[in-house]
């Protein structure tokens, strides 16, 4: 019998342990690899507990399917070319991108440490999620954290009517006194296409401005949304640009139209993606508690601008994840009807218990 509407709209909430250890479980019992699975598991979770769910725990059911279709490898064998004091050339041996980047970021924290600074390549990765994940963890260090990965091509060009770029995200995390760090996590597109797809399991309009349908022109309907306008029209476009440059052209990695889709092309095929990661110590400069000081006063000064509007407050990036990591480590994830189904039938096709709170 099929779903009502309301079941359909049902909210399940999840604990963020509970779902940690049920992916961590299902990945153990598909032999992958413990170190990379506790990666996975993690990056999945801590992005659901941020508050951005299009590239959260709901994506581990594609994960699952792409691991066993060949395209993810489960047990890689990581090759690492330290190609100065400072740089690096990882080989991720076609691993979860999770487990890619958090190698990468812990090979950019050992260099740095030595020589001020680290920049980190990636090649032969997969989707890596969030790219937070990687730039906090090397904020947790005393260090200014910058991740960045390319994308299939969904990005409309600037004055094209197909796209090019894929949302090539830049991300920045800065160490700061006194809470968690400041962290930009942006798309060079003014959104996911993942987010495209969860309005379109709701069915919802995209934000206006957001979205193309296949021929170029501007929609708001999610089921006709095929590409992603860029941020600031060129200066997006631009920015994909640079993103593309580091994470394809600087890794060998195919960039642009010939990156294989996550979603589009067989999901046994190979995806062959780029990522850039950068480590610099702040003592290097600066005392680092004046520094994380200096930070916090910053912050602190922007919340306290005056509103536009009383009722909304002036806010940094990552207040808003702040807030989500806040409430959903006590209250639970929580999780689509669609997505809870998801998981259930890998519980039983794995016997690994999962339950909601």
């Amino acid at each position: 019998m099929e779903a009502s509407v309301e079941d359909k709209k049902k909210i399940i909430l999840v604990h963020y342990t509970e779902i940690e250890n049920f992916i961590l479980q299902v990945l153990l019992k598909n032999g992958v690899d413990e170190s990379v699975a506790k990666h996975v598991a993690q990056g999945l979770v801590q992005a659901s507990l941020r508050g951005v769910d299009s590239h959260g725990i709901r994506l581990f059911p594609h994960y699952v399917r792409a691991m066993k279709a060949g395209r993810i490898n489960s047990k890689p064998n990581f090759q690492f070319d330290q190609t100065s004091p400072s740089t690096g050339i990882l080989d991720a041996d076609d691993t979860f991108g999770h487990a890619a980047g958090m190698e990468a970021v812990s090979k950019a924290i050992e260099l740095a440490k030595s020589a001020g600074s680290a920049n980190i390549s990636v090649k032969k990765s997969t989707h890596f999620g969030a790219a937070a994940f990687y730039a906090l963890e090397i904020a947790k260090h005393d260090m200014i954290g910058m991740s960045f990965t390319h994308a299939d091509s969904l990005m409309l060009s600037s004055n094209g009517n197909r796209p090019y770029f894929g949302t090539n995200p830049i991300c920045i995390a800065v160490p700061c006194e006194g809470e968690e760090p400041f962290c930009l996590d942006m798309a060079t597109t003014t959104i996911s296409f993942n987010a495209v797809l969860q309005h379109r399991e709701d069915k919802k309009d995209v934000p206006v401005g957001t979205c193309a349908d296949s021929e170029g022109n501007p929609t708001i309907d999610s089921a006709k949304a095929s590409f992603l306008q860029p941020i600031g029209q060129y200066k997006g476009f631009g920015l994909g640009m640079m993103v593309e440059i580091l994470c394809g052209v600087l890794s060998g990695m195919p960039f642009g139209r010939d990156i294989v889709s996550m979603y589009k092309h067989p999901i046994e095929q190979k995806r062959n993606l780029g990522h850039f990661f950068s480590a610099m110590r702040i003592d290097c400069f600066q005392d680092v508690k004046y520094f994380k000081k200096r930070m916090r006063i910053m912050m602190d000064e922007i919340r306290n601008e005056p509103r536009k509007n009383s009722d909304i407050p002036v806010m940094v990036p990552n207040d808003p994840e702040k807030k989500a990591l806040a409430r959903r480590s006590k209250e639970g994830i929580p999780v689509k009807a669609a997505d809870w189904e998801a998981f259930l039938k890998l519980s039983q096709q794995y016997k690994v218990e999962l339950k909601g709170i």
